[in-house]
């Protein structure tokens, strides 16, 4: 019995011995003012990369020919960290830009009403206006470039920077410098307060419904649905979807539409480094006609519900090619008011499609009459896009 408890005991020993060699070999001691601690070997790495770091924000607090504010350096820092990736979507924001951001998606705010993005060549591109917005009636378009912002040069290097400057308090200005088809003009604008309303429905003639979506925020799928409710309760037989000048938002309200009107299925694949992931629409589906009007104003959500609908044959593009946005962001609040803004996938449609700088042809490409401006209700006299699409549904109409 003895002999058995002490071969126990010899085993437990040498465990304990291996555990402890282990980790001394895996371990590296680093001296502190108050004495020394043992960190792991891949943390003293990372400390010795970043040590750099250090010494610099060291040199410039000692010795910087003005005073610095170490804060300032560490959110520099922070985002230069973000801002090296090259992506104008990804990016660190301190607290007044955190909550401006949050504001886009789940309130009102002081502006001139117009969604940018960047294009291939780091120009800030006007993806659409918003409706009855001071940017709107300037006369604002899709596809202008902004190229300073009161008289500060601009580009996708600083798209947050340049939007924070064209949101201001209401009855305030701000003066655009933009270039069109080549040639460059100013417009100064006065500041309102930006109300996101996002859906507005219609019955058109022969029972054809019409809803028109300006964005996807936290509310635009519930008001979806109750304009959808309003217009089958009237006895739509067909449904026209305008997407026009809808720069897109929050991906779930666009989930969340797509399970009103498509079949069970793909909505959207995201694939990311960390994570892919499939979203499915729960069905059954609307089970009428449906035509989606899209531009090049229409960009990211848009595209994800114009692309599913049209991949999954559910109903018809007519439009002009859309705008290219396959990128899906995430944010991160870290809790102080802060937060990061990143890109964590690209989307694709249920072909297997990434619209990233391409966007989604319209099954019918159909252009507007020169010098046409899209009215705030439907306007099926002059806008030649519209009428196509009623003129489909109204076909498939049994």
């Amino acid at each position: 019995m003895a002999k058995k408890r002490f071969y126990i005991l010899l085993a437990v020993l040498l465990i304990v011995t291996n555990v402890i060699t282990f980790m001394l070999a895996n371990a590296v001691s680093v001296a502190l003012p108050n004495g020394k601690v043992l960190v792991s070997r891949e943390e003293y790495q990372l400390i010795e990369e970043y040590n750099k770091l250090f010494d610099i924000e060291k040199i410039l607090e000692n010795r910087y020919v003005d005073k610095v504010n170490s804060s300032v350096l560490l959110e520099g820092a922070m985002k230069g960290m973000a801002n090296s990736l090259g992506d104008p979507y990804t990016v660190y924001m301190n607290k007044k830009e955190f909550s401006d951001f949050m504001t886009q998606t789940t309130g009102t705010y002081g502006g001139i009403g117009i969604v940018v993005a960047v294009d291939k060549e780091d120009h800030i591109v006007v993806v659409s206006p918003i409706k009855n917005t001071p940017g709107e009636r300037a006369g604002i378009k899709s596809g202008d470039i902004i190229v300073e912002v009161n008289n500060t040069k601009v580009s996708g290097k600083n798209l947050d920077e340049a939007v924070a400057m064209m949101r201001g308090p209401q009855g305030t200005q701000v003066t655009l410098t933009i270039m069109r088809e080549g040639k460059t003009f100013t417009k100064t604008i006065t500041r309102e307060i930006i109300k996101l309303e996002t859906v507005y429905e219609e019955m058109l003639p022969d029972k054809i419904g019409y809803i028109k979506i300006t964005m996807f925020d936290q509310s635009t799928s519930d008001d979806f649905k109750a304009s959808l409710n309003r217009l089958k309760s009237q006895g739509m037989k067909g449904l026209i979807i305008d997407l026009r000048d809808n720069p897109g938002g929050l991906l779930e309200e666009t989930i969340d539409i797509s399970n009103l009107i498509l079949p069970k299925g793909v909505v959207v694949t995201t694939k990311g480094r960390v994570d892919n992931k499939e979203y499915y629409s729960k069905g059954p589906g609307l089970g009428l006609p449906i035509a989606v009007l899209v531009n090049k104003g229409s960009a990211s959500a848009s595209e994800i519900l114009a692309g599913a609908i049209k991949d999954r044959k559910v109903g018809i593009l007519v439009g002009t090619t859309t705008f290219g946005k396959g990128l899906v962001q995430t944010v991160v609040d870290f809790g102080d008011g802060t937060g990061l803004k990143y890109t964590i996938a690209r989307y694709y449609t249920p072909n297997g499609t990434n619209i990233q700088g391409k966007g989604i042809e319209p099954n019918y490409v159909v252009e507007l009459p020169a010098n046409y401006t899209l009215q705030d209700t439907p306007d099926l006299k002059r806008d030649t896009q519209l009428i196509k699409a009623f003129e489909i549904v109204k076909s498939e109409i049994k």
